[in-house]
């Protein structure tokens, strides 16, 4: 039962950084950190935001993220403590392949490639996918002198600077733009990639800091016996850390439909007005995991210049397209875990995974599942096409580059709109202006991908750090 010293705190949104933070506040009010009433509002009729996993067709399709990565920790701590390791699964074959698009078909990048830097001399003289100029150019990085200066810098500028043209073009673009869905001139390194810049600040080569990097990592894993791989996903799929969250909250925590169109604060009664439209709720604190736009919409009358700052992170659009095919009709020996298509091919997709392959209980064995992505700052335009344009696209791409012969029995097209944000150059400078703003605010925390990462592990790591700073700001001598 609610007391005078029961402290209300809503949360503003029920994707994974929301339910993230809503039940790091169960876990503290339940530790004795306070007596904390939690209402977590989130505008559609279901939870977890672009987490989806739906079951048709003996098919498991992931119509949003597949994995988690587990060197951020957050998200693998988060499912030791709800019950979940035992259904944590790694991908079902090591060391497979991973393809990009050169030339108009598929080529394996360089084993141990890692981002953007090669650490095998071997396998990147054997590779096609670079001259032999190209090849020279990344053997001299080591000799390439530091940048002078600490000030923020390109993706593109980076990579070019250090790696030459041909690995901007035909490796970071695909695979660091591709995380972000955005245009790697544009992509901060700072924000996006800071262990290259610090590698160049300490080893004065981006080479010689991932080989030593490597190393290390070896180094701990002969002595922890650590367990997991890079990437965990879920048995049952990814849905299933959404509902198992759900579970453990508190009854009557979750309200389904609330579209917050205000936020105001009350300094009468010091409480936060949260206007849904069909309500005003109060609350002591509010935590906002919508994303940086929808904020700062809320809080445009109370401040405006907050609400300038978090308007001005730009966002791109992508899709998602799972599509089944029989596979006697891929000619393509799939012995990867998928592609990644460099802009300069001129394609549709800007990325592949072989779903069923990576995977193990996604599809029948005589099915093999696909998971294509679509759109982001690059082809901007390219979700404007109704559906079928767009399956009928991906489709075409798909059948080039892995030699199908049939249509899919099954494709399931899912759209993000406006949902990846772009972390331009001085986006951590943006941040810390936001964050400065905060501070001379009433107890409002905000969280999610529009600020400091957008995969699961960073969203979790913000919602429940959000969570923490409000309890430690009301166990604060008035």
């Amino acid at each position: 039962m609610a007391t005078a010293a029961t402290k209300h705190i809503i949360v503003i949104g029920g994707g994974i950084s929301g339910l993230a933070a809503a039940h790091r506040l169960t876990e503290l009010s339940r530790a004795g950190h306070g007596e904390l009433r939690v209402t977590l509002l989130e505008a559609s009729d279901r939870l977890g935001g672009v987490i989806a996993t739906e079951h048709t067709q003996n098919l498991l399709l992931e119509l949003g993220p597949d994995s988690y990565i587990t060197d951020k920790p957050a998200a693998l701590r988060l499912c030791e403590r709800l019950g979940l390791t035992d259904r944590l699964i790694a991908p079902q074959h090591a060391g497979l392949k991973l393809y990009t698009v050169h030339r108009g078909a598929l080529a394996p990048l360089p084993e141990g490639f890692l981002l953007m830097a090669p650490t095998r001399v071997g396998s990147l003289l054997r590779s096609p996918l670079f001259s032999w100029g190209g090849k020279l150019r990344m053997g001299l990085e080591p000799l390439i002198p530091r940048r002078s200066g600490d000030g923020d810098e390109s993706l593109a500028s980076f990579v070019r600077r250090r790696l030459g043209r041909e690995v901007l073009e035909r490796v970071a673009q695909p695979l660091i733009g591709g995380i972000y869905a955005s245009d790697p001139e544009s992509l901060s390194l700072a924000a996006t990639m800071p262990r290259f810049p610090e590698m160049e600040r300490t080893h004065g080569s981006v080479i010689l800091g991932t080989r030593r990097a490597q190393q290390r990592r070896a180094q701990v894993t002969d002595e922890t016996g650590a367990r997991w791989s890079l990437f965990v996903s879920i048995d049952g799929g990814m849905e299933v850390l959404v509902r198992r969250i759900e579970e453990v909250l508190e009854p009557g925590t979750v309200r389904l439909g609330e579209t917050v169109r205000d936020l105001s604060w009350n300094a009468d009664t010091r409480r936060w007005q949260v206007d849904t439209g069909g309500a005003r709720l109060e609350a002591d604190a509010v935590i906002s995991t919508l994303p940086a736009f929808a904020t700062g919409d809320a809080l445009k009358t109370l401040d405006p210049e907050l609400a300038r700052e978090l308007k001005a992170i730009p966002f791109s659009s992508t899709a998602t397209v799972n599509l089944a095919y029989r596979r006697g009709d891929i000619a393509h020996p799939l012995d990867g875990y998928g592609f990644v298509a460099p802009h300069v091919e001129g394609r549709k997709i800007m990325a592949c995974t072989f779903s069923s392959v990576k995977y193990a209980g996604r599809a029948p064995e005589d099915v093999t599942l696909l998971r294509c992505f679509a759109g982001g700052a690059l082809q901007p335009g390219l979700l404007d096409q109704p559906d079928e344009a767009l399956e009928a696209q991906v489709r075409e791409d798909l059948a080039a580059l892995l030699g199908i012969s049939g249509p899919p029995i099954l494709c399931r097209t899912t759209r993000y709109p406006d949902s990846m944000p772009q972390y331009n150059v001085g986006h951590l400078d943006r941040v810390e202006r936001i964050e400065a703003l905060l501070e001379n605010l009433p107890p409002l925390a905000l969280a999610g991908k529009s600020y400091r990462g957008v995969g699961i592990a960073d969203c979790i790591a913000g919602g429940e750090a959000a969570a923490e700073g409000l309890v430690e700001r009301f166990a604060r001598p008035a």
